[in-house]
């Protein structure tokens, strides 16, 4: 009895499994390397592949399951490759021994030789599930990046760009990629110039607030309401004041001799007002004396139709002359509000007010010319000062790019009590590098201490600054660092701490601004070791410290 159909063969297949290999399998197409050479009885007879779930036909020949359906859909009545006999369908089963045998054979990781295991071809996907050596994706959100599975946690925690950050203004978490725009156009707390160059740097949130007090905005002089149309910088407005004192004096007078004149018109104003108004007023007991003549002309005249056209004729004289001493009387007291003087008399004593105030301003410009004085002195002291830094730093224009800096600290007595009294606290080294396209550090001296070392310590530090070749350096920095305070007598006593680069500190990582915070030896030296005159680390008040980087497998660019 012959199956006919592929689909006798599924079922045929289905009946027989083992279940020691039901959970094991492997991807036919993949280029697998056996640890021992792959014998031709796991071979299957028509793709010479390893055989993938194996059946045996009548023949004895093995193949895989998918062959036995490819040779059936090729040919109505299949044949065996190896014998040329023809294939009996209901003769071919599932080689249940031969699958356990095939998947029990040792192959090597794909990933060699970075990955060195051996795994039984059953385990082979589970293995590659856990191998360190395989490539997996990132797991952030937009990353399209591959990475060895023993890398996937660093590269999520530190060179991934879709990885989350926080901003270091604001404290919101914002993937990194788009960090920079977030702190340009989004970041409440980010830092910006004045739009007025003022040269402060203000908080983006606070552009409106500071511009309400920025000296370099433009206003209105105060005195404008009498005539000054000037514009200057907020900062300049005093010194305005002070130089216009003059022209705003007469502007002030000129506006009360303006005001007085007005004062002087409406006074004549309301008095013809009042003129015209007791003329009216005498206008109408006039009309009021003849209309009681005619009342009494009225019954002694025979003539009714006359005295009536008369008195008719009177009567609207009469009322013609009320109303218009009522509209002159409604438009005086319209004119009495408009001519209310005390507004008047309120801003005059306003003005004599600023006057009084301007005359004390000579006063004030005596003190001022004083104080003029006292800053050209202060001038003169910063002039002295600034020659002696000049000269300075021509002494400390030889950067060196070596790794090696010897830091010359003159003046230590002066410097000192600066830091003591709170006014230079620390100072730093010039510059230098690890080579000519190295690192830039420099270091840092708290002569008075610093933390621990506050009041009685000399605190040293080392501080990693931002490079033009940052780019294509290597990051964290991980370098030796020796820290040295020199003996000048010759003898070597010098004072040595030494101490390697932490890759996990901030201090050390690529800087974000122009140097990263400071890392070394609060209490580096003592005071009374330092300025012991038995010792000779300080003379001619001018001590010596030295940075030494170690080069040791640093690569120069």
């Amino acid at each position: 009895m012959a199956c006919d159909e592929p689909a006798a063969l599924s079922g045929i297949l289905m009946r027989q499994n083992s279940s020691s290999a039901v959970s094991l399998d492997f991807q036919p197409d993949a280029d697998y390397r056996f640890v021992e050479a792959l014998e031709d009885r796991y071979k299957c007879a028509y793709c010479h592949l390893v055989l993938r779930n194996p059946h045996q036909t009548g023949c004895g020949h093995r193949f895989c399951q998918q062959c036995i359906l490819s040779l059936r859909e090729l040919n109505a009545v299949p044949t065996c490759p190896v014998d040329k006999e023809a294939i009996k369908m209901h003769e071919v089963f599932q080689d249940n021994c031969c699958k356990r045998e095939v998947l029990n054979l040792h192959v090597f990781c794909k990933n060699i030789p970075n990955c060195n295991s051996k795994i039984m071809l059953g385990r082979y996907q589970e293995h590659l599930q856990q191998c360190l050596f395989e490539s997996v994706p990132c797991t952030n959100d937009g990353c399209c990046d591959q990475i060895l599975r023993k890398d996937l946690e660093e590269h999520l925690s530190w060179h991934c760009k879709y990885r989350e950050e926080m901003c270091q203004y604001c404290n919101k978490y914002v993937l990194l990629v788009n960090i920079k725009n977030h702190e340009q156009n989004d970041c409440p707390d980010y830092p910006v110039p004045c739009l007025h160059n003022c040269s402060q740097i203000i908080l983006k949130k606070e552009t409106e607030k500071h511009h309400a007090v920025c000296p370099e905005v433009e206003v209105d002089c105060p005195y404008k309401q009498y005539g000054c149309l000037v514009k200057v910088k907020r900062g300049k407005l005093a010194e305005h004041e002070n130089g216009a004192l003059r022209e705003h004096i007469l502007q002030i007078l000129d506006k009360n001799s303006q005001l007085e004149e007005q004062i002087t018109d409406l006074y004549k104003s309301l008095e013809c007002k009042e003129i015209k108004i007791q003329q009216l007023a005498e206008a109408i007991k006039k009309c009021e004396k003849e209309f009681r003549q005619f009342t009494q002309l009225l019954g002694k005249n025979s003539n009714l139709m006359v005295s009536t056209q008369a008195l008719a004729s009177h009567l609207d004289k009469s009322a013609r002359l009320e109303s218009h001493v009522k509209q002159l009387i409604q438009m005086a007291s319209q004119q009495q509000s408009k001519l209310d003087l005390q507004p008047l008399f309120d801003m005059i004593e306003n003005v004599k007010q600023k006057i009084a105030l301007m005359e004390t301003y000579d006063q004030r410009l005596v003190v001022l010319e004083g104080q003029s004085s006292k800053h050209d002195l202060q001038i003169n002291i910063h002039k002295a000062q600034l020659n002696k830094n000049e000269a300075r730093f021509k002494l400390l224009e030889g950067t060196c790019y070596n790794g090696k800096l010897i830091w010359k600290i003159t003046d230590y007595q002066m410097k000192k009590k600066e830091a003591v009294e709170g006014r230079v606290l620390s100072i730093f080294s010039q510059p230098f590098y690890t080579s000519r396209c190295g690192y830039r550090l420099c270091a840092r001296a708290y002569l008075n201490g610093d933390g621990s070392g506050k009041g009685t310590h000399v605190s040293l530090y080392f501080v990693v600054m931002r490079g033009e070749f940052d780019s294509l350096l290597l990051w964290p920095f991980k370098q030796k660092v020796t820290l040295m305070l020199l003996d000048q007598s010759g003898k070597k006593n010098h004072i040595v701490e030494v101490f390697r680069a932490d890759p996990n500190s901030s201090s050390f990582k690529r800087p974000d601004g122009e140097m990263n915070i400071a890392s070394g030896c609060p209490r580096f030296v003592p005071h009374v070791v330092l300025e012991n005159t038995k010792n000779t680390y300080i003379r001619d008040d001018t001590l010596f410290l030295k940075v030494v980087v170690d080069l040791t497998d640093l690569e120069e660019l």
